[in-house]
């Protein structure tokens, strides 16, 4: 019978049956873990010598010669896939005098669903500020079934970042606060481990407690990789962060050792006792001039109270670089003196511009105004000294005979003074160097207003381009004076008045 433990007994014979007939219990289904007896029976009055069965090889049935059954099919007899299995034995009789009964009979055992086994589980020893990982193993955590299992948390007993896969993978990260509590009392964490598909479930339990081993610090650099390549110039910039599995307080300090003594220690500043940052910047005299790189190590540590170390090593090569700064001043002086020369120029040539216009002025009132003496001489009688009687130790020659003096209205620009086509030519020379030096170092100042045009293989060819203005051949027509210096002093805003797009830096 399905769900029940039962015996049966017949003794002797029943009436209505014939002789040598076996008598049983109708069959029933089983289920597994149940238990089922009886004692099989004959229709005669002669008891068989023996009883006996066939077919119940590792089924686990027991039966005597008396003819006593007993079975309880184990949990694991019936597959959970099948459901149900059946099994079919003979029963047989024999007597004294040879004859023989048998009688077939099929069993048929239904599969019954157990709950997982949970077992005491190791202890969860974890560590401060890393991931710890725990995977339930199925040496400890089992099915009778062999059903496939699903582990849940029971979110009341989860610490704050722990996570409990549905594979039983326990991960946590405790802080440090986290880690000083386990200190004083070790954590017991409940969960559930549920069968599918039937889902019955088992409470099992972990005990989390800090690791008893003196463990050295942890230590990670950021950026992780090994290996940098800068140029001089440039900067390395490095975070360190540092852990100590038994407790950020064990932490003792960070350092850093280097192939190169020219880093300063001050190159590596501690923040916190976990955080510290490496800044260094090569200089450009770092590398020699036969040199197109140089590699440098370093070696960073951290030691905890119990001298326990961890070490990171960094490798930085330093390639040879031009150093911009100094190139960018130097371009801006260029740049600077340049401008600087063609206002200084542009100054004079204003000033000449006035002066030579006064002079044209000054040549036009002669001609209205001025004229000369035309003296010939007649007849000359002689020659002689002629003694002043004031200081006789002076004396004048003196001309003898007659002579006669005209008057005339010659234009006077032509023989007293300078000469008007003169100035007017030294004018349009004053203005065409003027007018092109206005031009051309309003597009220098234009172009290379930026550091980074400056940069440019062309501000060499332009800047050759205007010191031929400054320089012009014709200027020594112009019979300047050269009272000025070559570079004056000007300031910014002085040089954007002639040069609009000139900038000061």
């Amino acid at each position: 019978m399905k769900g029940k433990v039962f015996f049966v007994f017949w003794l002797g014979a029943c009436s209505g049956l014939s002789a040598q007939q076996l008598i049983l219990p109708e069959p029933a289904s089983i289920t597994e873990g149940e238990s089922i007896s009886f004692k099989v029976g004959v229709a005669d009055s002669l008891r068989p010598r023996r009883f006996s069965m066939e077919g119940i090889n590792h089924s686990g049935i027991l039966f005597d010669s008396l003819g006593n059954f007993s079975w309880r099919p184990s949990f694991d007899y019936v597959n959970r896939l099948e459901k149900q299995k059946e099994l079919a034995v003979i029963f047989e009789a024999e007597w004294a005098d040879g004859r023989k009964v048998r009688r077939p009979v099929t069993f048929t055992i239904l599969h019954k669903n157990l709950p997982p086994v949970v077992e005491d589980l190791p202890v969860f020893y974890v560590r401060q500020g890393v991931v710890n990982r725990y995977q339930i193993s199925a040496d400890y955590v089992s099915d009778p079934d062999q059903d496939p299992l699903v582990f849940k948390s029971i979110p009341s007993q989860m610490p704050e970042g722990a996570i409990l896969s549905s594979g039983g993978l326990l991960t946590w990260t405790p802080s440090r606060s986290q880690f000083n509590t386990l200190k004083n009392s070790p954590l017991t964490l409940n969960f559930k481990v549920e069968d599918q598909p039937e889902k019955a479930e088992t409470m099992g339990r972990i005990k989390i407690a800090i690791t008893q081993q003196d463990l050295p610090p942890e230590m990670l650099i950021v950026p992780g990789d090994s290996s940098f390549s800068i140029k001089e110039g440039e900067r390395v910039n490095l975070k360190i962060y540092v852990t100590d599995p038994n407790g950020d307080e064990e932490i003792r300090g960070t350092d850093f050792l280097s192939s190169e003594t020219r880093i300063p220690k001050a190159s590596l500043r501690t923040n916190t006792v976990t955080q510290s940052e490496f800044t260094w910047t090569p200089g450009y005299a770092f590398t020699d001039d036969a040199e197109r790189a140089k590699t440098v190590e370093i070696i960073f540590f951290a030691l905890d109270k119990s001298n326990n170390r961890v070490q990171r090593k960094v490798k930085v090569v330093v390639l040879d670089a031009e150093n911009m700064e100094e190139r960018d001043k130097l371009l801006y002086q260029k740049y600077h003196n340049s401008l600087v020369m063609a206002k200084a120029l542009i100054d004079r040539l204003d000033e000449n511009q006035e002066k030579l216009n006064k002079a044209y002025k000054q040549a036009k009132k002669g001609k209205r105004h001025r004229g000369i003496v035309n003296i010939t001489l007649g007849a000359t009688t002689g020659l002689s000294p002629v003694v002043l009687p004031s200081d006789q130790s002076k004396y004048v020659s003196g001309f003898g005979g007659t002579a006669v003096a005209t008057l005339g209205t010659l234009e006077a620009t032509e023989i007293i003074g300078k000469s008007k086509t003169d100035i007017l030519e030294k004018q349009k020379i004053n203005l065409e160097i003027k007018n092109q030096l206005r031009v051309e170092g309003g597009n220098f100042a234009r172009k290379y207003s930026l550091k980074s045009n400056r940069r440019l293989k062309d501000f060499d060819i332009d800047q050759d381009k205007l010191l031929p203005i400054i320089n012009d051949q014709r200027l020594m027509m112009l019979e300047m004076e050269a009272r000025k210096p070559a570079y004056p002093k000007y300031e910014v805003k002085e040089i954007k008045k002639t040069f609009p797009d000139f900038t000061g830096e």
